[in-house]
């Protein structure tokens, strides 16, 4: 008995079963950043030009006799360049300073930044059109390129409304354009697409605009002898009761569609889109 308890009491308890071991991921390596060397503006040298072709070959500005109104001041003052002189400003400069004259060659003068005085000049001489001047005027290189952007930003929005939508959902769209709409559906998309890329914003305006599909239903509705212009009115074609009236002078068409756009003719466009359905 001694042996079997002695046994017992000697057993090893069992085994606690282990914890799974759960790996860790990774860490994720984060991709070093691209450098750039982009140029300061403020490094960047003034480009002017002549306005609109202005003064041929060489335009010679006016270097004497000119004034600028300097807002710190609050007084008129005389200009002047003189490379030499601290200052523009005719009161800040030495009594016999030495004056240069200032060409504007090939319709362009492009001034590096270490003449500011050149640069300040130009900027405050009455001929430049910032200052009401017609002669010449700081071309400011950002601004184009701001503007290519946002158009091919538009032309990418207006394609992707002729990309998603089908010809059926873009046909109105194509009568208010004045697009054929008698020919396959690939030609119509691609009439939209060049209109797309020569006005965008406009097209996009269109998309909007819910003028655009009454404008094709009443047109539809003269085409299909819904209506008829009666001369001075536009009347039912099978009654001859008038709709709307028409001034003179306008066309009878657009009159009828901004018609049907008021509370007063929803009832008419009902009428047109039901007639037209039963034609369909």
């Amino acid at each position: 008995m001694e042996n079997k308890e002695s046994t017992r009491r000697g057993r090893p308890p069992k085994s606690t079963p282990k914890a799974s071991v759960v790996a860790e991921a990774p860490p994720v390596k984060k991709a070093p950043s691209i450098k750039r060397s982009i140029p300061v503006q403020e490094n960047q040298p003034a480009v002017y030009a002549t306005v609109n072709g202005k003064g041929g070959i060489f335009c010679k500005l006016r270097t004497s006799g000119l004034s600028y109104f300097d807002n710190e001041t609050k007084k008129v003052r005389e200009i002047r360049y003189a490379p030499l002189e601290p200052s523009i400003y005719v009161d800040e400069q030495s009594s016999s300073p030495r004056v240069e004259q200032v060409f504007i060659q090939d319709k362009m003068l492009v001034v590096p930044v270490t003449k500011p005085n050149l640069i300040k000049f130009l900027d405050y001489h009455p001929d430049n059109r910032a200052n009401g001047g017609s002669t010449f005027e700081r071309v400011n290189k950002e601004v184009p390129k701001a503007k290519e952007v946002d158009n091919e930003f538009l032309v990418h929005d207006a394609i992707s409304i002729i990309k998603k939508k089908t010809v059926s959902d873009l046909l109105p769209l194509a009568m208010a354009l004045k697009i054929n709409i008698d020919q396959d559906d690939l030609s119509v998309k691609r009439d939209l697409v060049r209109y797309a890329r020569r006005f965008p914003q406009k097209f996009l305006d269109m998309t909007t605009n819910p003028l655009v599909e009454v404008r094709s239903t009443t047109s539809q509705a003269f085409d299909f002898n819904i209506v008829r212009d009666r001369g001075g009115a536009v009347v039912w074609y099978d009654t001859n009761k008038v709709i709307v009236t028409v001034p003179t002078g306008q066309d009878s068409k657009e009159t009828l569609a901004r018609f049907c756009m008021t509370d007063q003719g929803s009832a008419v466009l009902s009428d047109i889109e039901r007639q037209l359905a039963e034609i369909a």
